[in-house]
């Protein structure tokens, strides 16, 4: 430490008696209290004051609490008013911007701690708050009174407030007479202070020594025992309350304005507050189904979107579409709160890395050491046990930990793909199985310092948000007795199709991307292979156009979990299926004759059975219930023997649909005689829009496509920088194959943040003769273009009615080596124009899929 120590602050109780009992008062030390009653505490605290006032010391009083103040006005306090409303975070930079501004030898007050817990709702955050703020006034040589209630906090919180403050003190009274039992005294050795110490008139202490005594003042002090009676603190108090009152209803005494009381507290505490959401909450959920989560919660805090959002899809389609409710399989999944992510932090030394985050000049700071601090970190015994008894419940059935912060899927910002899930195969010792799913908690906790991840929320302005982690463990969905695991299908589902390839399309109708195996091929762009796109009112269309084309363009690959290797596999889907008796290949597959292989076209299961029509009216109850469009994810099972209707879907996820208007109409049209640069049919995603790009990039297809693996990469990274100076501009970009490919064999292999200032993007199908646009509705990667109201359209030269003139764009000056000097050897591949106002405009109808680039002047 750095800072200068005066030689005159002599730190003091203000009691000598009890400076005696202690042998003295350190610089540094922090004192908490245990107490029955505020006027316990006040009576310490005044007689402190009065010694930092005799001292001519600074002292700070941290007034929060809803109880009286502790000192009065004239005590000679600095008092500040933190506001534990306004969360845990802001709370926390409140107080710890006071600290840092007095600096060192102060002495400090704190409200009774354990109002904070009342504020956050949570026993475990205040002891984070402690542990994050009790080291730093030890290292300026502070001293600081803390109060927090006697037989109110869970054995878990104390112990983090236990485990790190210098002394912790019991008072309480036996017959009208004030104790003080000192639980831990760091550093000080004295036989005198283990024992119980009776407070008597001049501020005497004296010690209590004999055995019939200390028995009789213990017996009277309401010891908890060897039992946590408290279970938990602010939460089992809560909890245990509200199962009361659901007994009783259950009884026949229902008690509605207790039951509404109890509601209203306990969806505070595991849900996030968001008006639009909590409008959902309270039409769709009642107490028993918030006192079912709390069953399968591991640690406390909220549960976070996602769960949210599976959650509320459940009750929506059990209340309003019973039918399609009792489709729906069973759902056993565990939620862990974002108690349990904060505590980590705190517990592992990473909560004042993480921090950094919150600046926009530092958000990128610090991430390698803040990521590996993570995925080295240890979890309390306490959540271990939890996590062995959801192990044990599991048995040796594969499971996914998803993500499910507190702003995820919420109206407005979905974070797609922004967050890991990890598949754990969850086979072997029990050691192997806790150790695996401790490392997947360890990844997705680690990717809430993804860049990645940072980058969005800085789109999205909310950097300065608090964002906790809290996570949904889901059984797998599939059929177990194989070495490969999977459900039979599963995909994704919206409510608006923005992408009406053909005019008996109905946007309004929904749309599904339908996948053989584990969903990953349907929310991930899959690179190697393609996917059956549905509408929903007219499941038998689709966009291609004739039989050896949709043999062309059916799935070849599919996704599963090989219980044998230990891993998630991506294999041929012959191989996978081959010997599963149960797999419903008559609903899936059709042949092109009786001597050639089957291959995926789900013609059955949307002929023959009410799959497509149950899926549309799913789709519609959400929409209607959220006033919104919706997105779904999904698996599908078939019951084993059953005719081709009996199936379960397992409703995975249920979300906002990020679109703005998706039928948005020209407000005006290109001239006939207009000369058009580019013209393009199908394939058009988002609003219709007019545009008047101020520079337009161009990735020649035929310049590209020889080019190797690592000057592919290349390309693409100057493109990201383009992107990065073209803010404001309107820009339009072309280019070949498929954008956000993870193979640069397919396309350029863009992250989002390098085409963010896009506002039309443009897929040439040129590089391969075989590749089409894989219209990736649902994916991680067509959600941020929609979410950021990107234009998104492919061309196809090779087709009718899709033109580029290349020439009329090169002929303008290439742009390139002035914005980028260092990438000028790649003026051949990119060339870079910028326009006058009005050079040209694009007009895109999503009606009529058509897009046309007309040169104005």
């Amino acid at each position: 430490m750095s800072e200068t120590i005066p030689a005159a602050f002599a730190p003091t109780t203000g009691l000598p008696g009890l400076d005696a009992v202690l042998c003295g008062v350190a610089r540094g030390d922090n004192i908490v209290w245990q107490i029955e009653s505020l006027d316990e505490y006040q009576a310490l605290v005044l007689p402190y004051a009065a010694a930092a006032r005799s001292q001519g010391r600074r002292l700070i009083y941290f007034r929060f609490a809803a109880h009286e103040a502790l000192l009065p006005a004239d005590a000679g306090a600095e008092v500040h008013h933190p506001r534990p409303q306004d969360g845990f975070d802001a709370f926390v930079d409140q107080v710890h911007t006071v600290i840092e501004a007095v600096g060192v030898e102060a002495m400090y007050v704190f409200d009774c701690l354990s109002d904070l817990a009342e504020a956050w709702q949570s026993d475990r955050m205040m002891g984070n708050f402690f542990r994050l703020t009790c080291p730093r006034l030890f290292d300026l040589f502070t001293v600081t009174y803390f109060g927090v209630l006697r037989n109110t906090h869970s054995r878990a919180a104390l112990a983090m407030v236990g485990d790190t403050t210098q002394f912790l003190l019991d008072v309480f009274r036996c017959r009208g007479r004030l104790y003080i039992r000192p639980l831990k005294v760091q550093h000080r050795s004295a036989a005198a202070m283990n024992l119980i110490h009776a407070w008597e008139p001049g501020d005497r202490f004296r010690p209590v020594a004999d055995s019939g005594t200390v028995a009789e003042i213990l017996a009277a002090s309401e010891w908890q025992g060897l039992e946590d009676r408290s279970g938990g603190g602010y939460w089992q108090r809560h909890f245990a309350a509200a199962r009361v009152v659901a007994a009783q209803r259950r009884a026949g005494r229902a008690e509605p304005a207790a039951e509404a009381e109890h509601f209203a507290r306990l969806s505070r505490m595991l849900f996030a507050d968001d008006p639009a959401m909590r409008r959902l909450i309270d039409r769709y959920l009642g107490l028993d189904d918030l006192l079912a989560v709390r069953e399968r919660m591991i640690g406390i805090g909220a549960i976070g979107g996602k769960a949210l959002g599976m959650l509320l899809a459940r009750a929506i389609l059990r209340r309003d579409a019973p039918a399609l409710h009792e489709r729906l399989e069973a759902h056993d999944s565990f939620y862990v709160g974002t108690v349990v992510f904060d505590s980590f932090l705190v517990w592992n030394r990473v909560w004042w890395l993480r921090r950094r985050q919150r600046d926009p000049a530092t958000f990128l700071h610090g991430l390698d050491e803040a990521r590996e601090r993570i995925l080295q970190g240890s979890f309390p015994a306490a959540t271990l046990r939890q996590f062995e008894g959801m192990l044990d419940y599991f048995g040796e059935w594969p499971y996914i930990v998803r993500s499910s912060s507190r702003l995820e899927d919420r109206y407005g910002n979905a974070f797609a793909g922004q967050y890991d899930s990890v598949f754990c195969i969850n086979r072997g010792p029990r050691e192997a199985r806790l150790a695996e799913l401790l490392a997947a908690v360890r990844q997705v906790y680690a990717s809430t310092l993804s860049e990645g991840a940072l980058r969005y929320r800085q789109r999205r302005g909310l950097l300065d948000e608090e964002e906790q982690m809290a996570l949904l463990i889901m059984r797998v969905s599939g059929t177990a007795g194989g070495r490969y695991f999977h459900p039979h299908a599963a995909g994704v589902g919206l409510s608006v199709n923005p992408y009406p390839w053909n005019p008996q399309i109905d946007m309004r109708a929904g749309v599904v991307r339908l996948v053989a195996g584990l969903g990953t091929r349907a929310v991930d762009r899959s690179d190697d292979d393609y996917t059956r796109l549905v509408a929903l009112n007219a499941p038998e269309l689709r966009p291609e156009t004739s039989f050896g084309a949709i043999a062309r363009h059916a799935q070849r690959r599919m996704d599963a979990l090989d219980l044998q290797a230990g891993c998630q596999v991506s294999a041929p889907f012959a191989e996978i299926v081959g010997g599963q008796a149960d797999f419903p290949l008559d609903l899936f597959t059709t042949r092109e004759g009786a001597d050639r292989p089957p291959f995926l076209t789900f013609d059955g299961l949307l002929g023959r059975t009410p799959f497509a029509a149950e899926l549309r009216r799913m789709l519609a109850c959400l929409h209607s219930a959220y006033a919104h469009a919706v997105e779904i994810e999904f698996a599908l099972n078939r019951v084993p023997g059953g005719a081709p209707e009996d199936y379960r879907i397992n409703l995975l996820q249920c979300r906002p649909m990020q679109v703005r208007n998706v039928e948005g109409a020209l407000v005006e049209r290109p001239a006939a005689e207009a000369p058009r640069v580019l013209s393009a049919r199908g394939a058009v995603i988002g609003p219709s829009r007019v545009i008047r790009p101020r520079r337009i990039v161009t990735v020649s297809p035929a310049a590209f496509a020889p080019l190797r693996q690592a000057d592919r990469l290349a390309v693409t990274r100057v493109v990201g920088r383009i992107n990065q100076a073209s803010a404001g501009m309107d820009l339009l970009l072309l280019g070949p194959g498929r954008w956000g490919s993870r193979d640069p064999f397919l396309g350029l292999p863009v992250v989002f943040a390098e085409i963010n200032h896009v506002a039309a993007l443009c897929e040439i199908v040129a590089m391969h003769e075989n590749l089409v646009p894989d219209v990736s509705l649902g994916t991680h990667f067509l959600n941020e273009l929609i979410e950021a109201d990107m234009l998104y359209f492919a061309l196809f030269p090779q087709r009718t009615g899709n033109t580029l003139d290349e020439a009329a764009l090169r002929a303008r000056a290439n742009r390139l080596a002035a914005l980028l000097p260092e990438a000028a050897c790649w003026a051949g591949v990119v060339h870079v124009a910028d326009l006058q106002e009005d050079e040209m405009v694009l007009y895109a109808d999503a009606e009529a899929q058509s897009v046309e680039l007309v040169a104005g002047r």
